[in-house]
């Protein structure tokens, strides 16, 4: 009975009821590449969600299409239209303004008063000149006098030295005569020719002295005309600088930058105001200094105003650099708007070359972020666009001509890239 207990407790070993069952292969490759399928397409939704370039809006994009057309080698610049003549009023002399007779934009003509000012020392000085002037005129006055008075006992002496000889010559005469007679003797003679001798040369003496007094006293006469001359010249221009107190107009035009008070003070040299050609204008730019070796005189260009259009020519090219610029004149090529005013702006469109076939694009933002090194083009798709790099030559205000890297008929991101960073490809949200 107990060998029956120590086989009840034994535990049961299964093996009766273990049943072999065979495996289903075909079911579990199914199921394997059924597996392989759904990661596959997981894989896929996966990388279209999760996009690999820089994800930018098509709103925030500026794109353009590069086409195969004509590059127009000009640049549009702000010119300002001024007087093609101007007449510079500048103050000669310093004094008070007394009175202004004129305004500001006024048209005035040749001759017409301006301004008054007062100058006490410029008086003073003509009334200086206008004494100096009278004593001098006394003093030729008396000189000449006085050699008037000479010459005419000059001549009374000498009219009395040649009476005397005349009547000594005669008597010399008949004592030669009465000597060949034997009435006198020879001492006589002698002395009667000794006296005329004297007489002859003291005449010759007072001619000479005569004649060197008279040269003396011409010089002295010719010295103080000259002075006189002189003191006129002076006089003249003192009574001129007075009389240019009153100021007046040089030539016929408008007036202009003109803003003178009563009572203000002016001094040498001061800029007072113009006076402009108002039928005539030039128009002058500010040119970036970049197109400094391509801007000359004689260059081509137009402006439009009024829905014509006019011609205009570089004049003249000032290549002095201020702040990045430099300035340049253009003169109308023979009519010139109708309503132009000084100081009004007006665009110009200069030609730097001749017109010629090339790829183009219009000009954008990029060309200063990537120097004109690389830009972004756009997939077939429009979904991207993967940076490139292009060489670009001529740039114009509206154009710039594509040698190479970008093909006609491509489109562009021509807008902004600086908040693009480093990327090399976009992907291009709607």
């Amino acid at each position: 009975m107990a060998a029956n207990d120590q086989l009840s407790r034994a535990p049961a070993s299964g093996a009766a009821m273990d049943t072999i069952v065979p495996r289903r292969r075909g079911r579990g490759l199914a199921l394997a590449a059924a597996g392989l399928v759904v990661l596959a397409a997981a894989g896929a939704g996966l990388r279209y969600l999760v996009p690999s370039g820089l994800q930018v809006l098509a709103s925030d994009l500026r794109l353009a299409k590069a086409e195969q057309g004509v590059f127009r080698d000009e640049i549009v610049v702000r010119a300002k239209a001024e007087a093609l003549e101007s007449v510079i009023l500048d103050s000669v002399e310093s004094g008070r303004v007394e009175e202004v007779y004129a305004a500001d934009g006024a048209m005035v003509k040749q001759g017409t008063p301006l301004f008054r000012i007062s100058n006490p020392q410029r008086t003073l000085e003509l009334l200086q000149r206008q004494s100096e002037r009278a004593q001098q005129i006394s003093n030729l006055s008396n000189l000449r006098v006085q050699l008037e008075m000479s010459l005419t006992d000059h001549q009374r002496r000498l009219s009395d030295m040649e009476y005397a000889l005349e009547q000594q010559r005669k008597t010399h005469a008949r004592n030669a005569q009465l000597a060949q007679q034997g009435f006198i003797s020879n001492v006589v003679l002698e002395e009667s020719a000794d006296s005329l001798k004297q007489k002859s040369r003291v005449l010759e003496e007072e001619r000479r002295r005569n004649a060197t007094e008279t040269e003396v006293k011409g010089r002295a006469i010719a010295e103080m005309e000259k002075a006189m001359k002189s003191l006129d010249s002076g006089l003249t221009l003192v009574t001129a600088t007075v009389e240019a107190l009153q100021v007046k107009a040089p030539t016929p035009g408008r007036l202009t930058d003109f803003h003178l008070q009563v009572g203000q003070t002016l001094k040498p040299d001061q800029h007072i105001g113009r006076i402009d050609d108002p039928s005539r204008f030039k128009l002058v730019a500010q040119i970036d200094e970049f197109y400094l070796n391509r801007v000359a005189s004689g260059r081509r260009g137009s402006v439009r105003l009024q829905e014509t259009t006019f011609p205009v020519t570089v004049a003249r090219v000032f290549p002095q650099i201020n702040e990045g610029r430099f300035r340049v004149e253009l003169s109308f090529d023979g009519q010139q708007p109708d309503s132009i005013s000084p100081g009004q702006s007006i665009d110009a469109s200069l030609a730097l070359g001749e017109a010629s076939q090339a790829v183009v694009l219009p000009s954008g933002a990029f060309l200063n972020d990537s120097g004109g090194a690389w830009a972004f083009v756009l997939a077939p798709d429009g979904r991207s666009a993967a940076r490139r790099p292009i060489q670009v030559g001529r740039t114009s205000k509206t154009q710039v001509e594509i040698k190479a890297g970008i093909k006609a008929g491509e489109q562009v991101v021509i807008s902004s890239y600086a908040n693009f960073g480093n990327a090399d490809k976009l992907d291009i949200g709607r």
